[in-house]
């Protein structure tokens, strides 16, 4: 009987560092703010314009991809300046907590993070 104690106990202590870990994942990434831009307004300083989230959010509920003055795409890790960002990119960073300036969450981060559009 002492051995099945033994046994239970030290699944107790696995199964709980196990999910402090997976927790502290997402505590521990890297957090990083999307902005969603028109890349057709990209300008000489490689700034682009900011545009409303709808059109990056990929929820089933925006206007789509693309529009007359060109492709809408999240841009990560930008510096925003008077509705303009600059200094990012728009590949998506892997194992990051992604978030817009809204607070909406794009992408969680760490172990199994997956990623998904807008909340």
């Amino acid at each position: 009987m002492s051995s099945s104690v033994i046994t239970l106990g030290a699944m107790g202590l696995l199964s709980t560092l196990v999910l402090g870990f997976c927790a502290a994942q997402d505590v521990f990434s890297d957090r990083v703010v999307a902005d969603c831009v028109d890349l057709g307004s990209r300008q000489p300083d490689g700034s682009y314009q900011v545009v409303d989230d709808d059109y990056c959010d990929d929820d089933g509920h925006s206007h789509g991809y693309s529009g007359s003055h060109g492709a809408y795409r999240w841009y990560y890790g930008g510096t925003r300046r008077a509705g303009r960002v600059l200094s990012g990119t728009t590949v998506r960073p892997a194992n990051a907590h992604i978030s817009t300036r809204a607070g909406s969450v794009i992408q969680r981060g760490g172990f199994g993070g997956r990623g998904f559009g807008g909340s």
